[in-house]
């Protein structure tokens, strides 16, 4: 029986006699668990020994070349796939890969085979990878602050967190699935698939939509005078505030740090949408916000819309007045019965020719008899 890797003292050093014992025994269970002596010291250099146990709870224990020899699909292709997703490139031969990657390949290969091009699935892959990096942020922040324990020593933490990590990940599966037809489904109730798309065998190259940005006063200089954590809180709470406002036919496309982009084929639907986050802004105490909104074809691409509108709705957002919704004048048109209305004047922005007449929205005051 080989004799097991001596820890380097270093590794050790400043640690009082009880936490040495609980360093020496953690350490010797990872080596038991096949981590190397490198991987060890690395952890140890960046602080997050205790986390390592959680890592062999997902199992990258395949190689891309194992997977290639499995399934047929190139180790090359496996290695660009994890680059697109956000990771690190693998070196030959690295251990990096799981059992879900296997089934991932014969995914892949499954696509390919049923014609969906090479640039369509890498597409795929990049819109992914940001989207679960998020995800997986998002869920490792909130494991750690709900499970963490003040006292706890090394070896305890390590143990604890990887059993529950081994329990609780299963379940995440269904509810990733579940999330994932939901928007699938209601993507596919938003197309359109006309005689005109059926005869030139193609999907609409545009589509005309009212475009929403909605941002912050003054987070940039709140960044000054708050704490990271307190500013943090700030953005997560606008974010899920973006997420409950919103209703069809207006929906929430992306959320950035202090600002929220929203579009709808509906210009009056995504109005109302502004004035509600707006007013659910105040009534959280966040602070001040404002919106822009403009009216006009987009390219959607990647779940995320390109254009001159977008564009506008930006610029407009840009000029709009604290705790105001500013619209175009396509906007006003669209909507002029809807709302009360303020001519707000003509403003110069960038990228546009002309000055452009802007419209403030409030809601509209039901007269009583």
């Amino acid at each position: 029986m080989a004799e097991p890797a001596p820890i380097p003292e270093e590794w050790l050093a400043g640690l009082a006699s009880a936490a040495r014992e609980e360093r020496l025994a953690l350490l010797r269970r990872l080596l038991a668990q096949g981590f190397s002596i490198d991987e060890l010291e690395r952890a140890i250099a960046e602080d997050r020994l205790v986390l390592l146990g959680i890592e062999r709870v997902f199992g990258a224990v395949l190689s891309a070349e194992e997977i290639e020899r499995r399934t047929g699909v190139p180790a090359a292709r496996l290695s660009r796939a994890r680059r697109l997703l956000g990771l690190p490139e693998p070196e030959p031969g690295e251990r990096v890969f799981t059992e879900e990657d296997v089934a991932a390949a014969e995914a892949i290969k499954l696509f390919t085979d049923a014609g969906i091009d090479q640039d369509a699935i890498d597409e795929t892959t990049a819109v992914l990878g940001e989207g679960m990096a998020r995800l997986a942020a998002t869920i490792d922040a909130q494991f750690l602050q709900t499970f963490l324990r003040a006292g706890e020593s090394e070896q305890e933490a390590a143990e604890r967190l990887a059993l529950i990590a081994q329990e609780l990940t299963p379940a995440f599966r269904p509810v990733l699935m579940s999330a994932f037809t939901a928007q699938l489904r209601a993507s596919v109730a938003r197309g359109v698939l006309g005689s005109e798309q059926l005869s030139s065998g193609q999907p609409p190259a545009e589509q005309v939509v009212a475009v929403c940005f909605v941002d912050m006063v003054g987070f940039t200089r709140l960044g000054v005078e708050l704490e990271v954590l307190e500013l943090g809180a700030i953005a997560r709470q606008l974010a899920r505030l973006a997420a409950t406002v919103v209703s069809p036919p207006a929906r929430l496309i992306k959320t950035i740090g202090d600002a929220a982009m929203f579009v709808s084929p509906d210009p009056a639907a995504l109005v109302e949408v502004a004035l509600d986050l707006l007013d659910g802004a105040a009534a959280e105490d966040l602070p001040v916000l404002r919106a822009g909104i403009a009216y006009g074809p987009s390219v959607e691409r990647a779940g995320d819309f390109y254009g001159n509108t977008v564009n506008l709705a930006s610029r407009v957002t840009g000029v709009a007045r604290p705790g105001s919704v500013l619209c175009t004048a396509e906007v006003h048109d669209a909507a002029a019965e809807t709302f009360d209305w303020s001519f707000a004047g003509r403003h110069r922005l960038k990228g546009v020719s002309r000055p452009a007449p802007l419209h403030r929205a409030r809601r509209a005051v039901t007269s009583r008899p």
